[in-house]
């Protein structure tokens, strides 16, 4: 995750990275992205898009990318996207 915090150049900001390798985040808040599409392609279930506020361990601000057509989020990221955030926050 360093690495890749690194390469988006948001290393040592105030933004964090965070694994979620067992997939108990991504159970807990029911953002587990297993819509036989892209499990064709992916193979495992993964993560669906999303991006999260949390200040003070309270998630102030959830947004998921996704849609009826678009379960990955992949024709439309915005929701997840600084944009969508920023007003959000």
């Amino acid at each position: 995750m360093q690495a890749w915090a690194k390469d988006q150049g948001v290393e040592g900001s105030m933004i964090t990275f965070f694994a979620d390798t067992r997939a108990e985040l991504t159970k807990a808040l029911d953002l587990v992205l297993d819509h036989p599409g892209p499990m064709s392609v992916l193979g495992n279930p993964r993560c669906k898009r999303f991006a999260m506020y949390v200040e003070d361990g309270t998630i102030k601000v959830l947004n998921v990318s996704e849609g009826p057509d678009d379960p990955a989020g992949d024709a439309d990221p915005s929701a997840s996207c600084v944009d969508a955030m920023l007003a959000a926050i």
